[in-house]
């Protein structure tokens, strides 16, 4: 369990998620529909915090997968699904970076993500390659700050895109990269 200052002088609390945290992954992701209605065009359901557990893209090893929770208080405030090492062995892929909308524009998410991207790189990751819908300008926004260069849409339903396969529901899915400095 780690501990992050974010911009608005509050605690965040990052660590693994665990199965007593579903509830609260559950809320985060009824209030975070604006993300979800953005890529898939509708909410999320309460299965997809399960499924959580399951993702991994084609040719990832589950000991690659990390699930963390961003906590503040007793309440998660934030969630982010990261494969280490996927797709290459210095890339570090994000499949979801969420921030509770009562938490966003004070830097929780750019706080914990300039965390999370140092430990990156001083595990010896070259590259972090997150993706965003191209209609979500919130999250484009983000990863902007944060230095990624924002690629073209991707079309193809099935294809790997970060560190998930794209569902068919996914319209103009953009992938993110950011190329860390040499240590």
């Amino acid at each position: 369990m780690e501990e992050i200052a974010a911009a608005d002088g509050g605690p965040v609390t990052v660590r693994e998620m665990r199965p007593e945290d579903e509830a609260g992954v559950g809320r985060l992701f009824a209030a975070c529909e604006d993300y979800f209605v953005a890529a898939t065009g509708a909410p999320a359901l309460p299965a997809d915090v399960q499924s959580l557990y399951y993702a991994l893209p084609e040719g990832a090893d589950f000991e690659q997968k990390r699930l963390l929770v961003l906590c503040r208080g007793g309440d998660v405030v934030g969630l982010a699904d990261l494969v280490d090492r996927f797709p290459e062995a210095g890339s570090c892929s994000v499949g979801v970076f969420l921030v509770a909308p009562g938490a966003r524009r004070r830097g929780v998410g750019a706080g914990v993500a300039r965390r999370l991207i140092g430990e990156a790189a001083g595990r010896g990751m070259r590259t972090v390659v997150a993706t965003c819908p191209g209609t979500w300008e919130p999250g484009l926004g983000f990863l902007r700050s944060l230095g990624f260069e924002i690629g073209r849409p991707e079309e193809t339903a099935g294809a790997t895109v970060g560190n998930r396969t794209r569902h068919p529901g996914e319209r103009d899915l953009r992938t993110a990269r950011l190329e860390l400095p040499d240590r």
